[in-house]
């Protein structure tokens, strides 16, 4: 390994651009992801992630611009095990057990790490004996994360990689991830779970329509959103025209302001007849999210 690859960013696309007949599906897209970070990429269906995952791993070739892996083309840096991917429909071979398809891939990998710490880490020693083509959608994800890891690379792609987990074993996937990133490897994840990215990520990167559209910590996302909101029962009034309101809405009897300026609004709004059940929340980053992609 030279020292060039090792001060090399993780990750570095340059308008990089996939288009589809007529469809964009990345569009310039620009990204530097620095070694040892832990980034989530956001984005609703269709923005583009799994396509630029796609490119960073050499599955597709760009139209337009270039990908580079710690300073190599993405296929060479698969190639030499820098790279290890967990991708939600990658195939797995289905006529055999969970214990001779990790054995065979291991046999595949240089540096593999050892087999009886890939089984613990993903958690596969209950379904060594079970038929791949018989794993639940969860079970299916812990092989997929198991044969991720398997060679101990320096970049794991991750795509939406608890989807089919129940909440412990999600809990318990993402405490693994962190024991692995503390030895500095790069983390890169997609994910519809807000909540993970907003616990998990050092940084997190909103993609819609293949553009990038956010990009920072999960509070500076959520600062798109601005103030707070302040959620309430009450009768149908002019809510949005109180002082420090930006938007009013109501659901099931239930109104939720969304303010630059709560004090302002609670001191309008506590004394209107009818008002109860008051409660004040900072925005979440769903609320950063879908008004970032709307």
């Amino acid at each position: 390994m030279t020292n060039t690859t090792l001060t090399e960013p993780a990750i570095r696309l340059a308008g990089l651009t996939k288009r589809y007949g007529a469809l964009t599906a990345v569009d310039a897209l620009d990204l530097t992801v620095p070694a040892g970070q832990i980034l989530a990429l956001l984005g609703p269906n269709g923005a583009g992630k799994s396509t630029t995952t796609e490119m960073i791993l050499g599955l597709a070739r760009p139209d337009a611009g270039s990908a580079a892996v710690f300073g190599r083309t993405p296929t060479a840096a698969v190639r030499t095990g820098a790279v290890g991917a967990m991708l939600q429909n990658g195939a797995l071979l289905a006529d055999v057990n969970v214990s001779t398809l990790l054995k065979l891939m291991h046999g595949l990998h240089a540096h593999p790490l050892p087999l009886d710490e890939v089984i613990e880490r993903a958690e596969l020693a209950p379904l060594l004996r079970a038929n791949v083509g018989k794993l639940s959608g969860g079970q299916a994800q812990r092989v997929r994360f198991g044969l991720a890891i398997m060679g101990d690379p320096r970049l794991l792609l991750l795509d939406e990689p608890t989807v089919g987990m129940d909440v412990d074993t999600r809990r318990r996937f993402w405490a693994t991830m962190a024991d692995l990133a503390h030895g500095g490897r790069t983390i890169v994840f997609a994910t519809h779970y807000l909540d993970e990215a907003d616990a998990f990520a050092q940084r997190i990167v909103v993609m819609n329509a293949g553009r990038v559209v956010a990009d920072g910590t999960g509070s500076q996302i959520k600062a798109v959103v601005g103030g707070r909101h302040v959620t309430f029962a009450g009768p149908h009034a002019d809510w949005a025209d109180l002082p420090g309101v930006v938007s009013a809405s109501e659901t099931a009897g239930r109104w939720t302001l969304n303010c630059s300026d709560s004090d302002a609004a609670l001191r309008a709004l506590l004394p209107h007849p009818g008002v109860r059940d008051v409660e004040v929340t900072s925005p979440s980053l769903e609320d950063a999210f879908l008004e970032l992609v709307a």
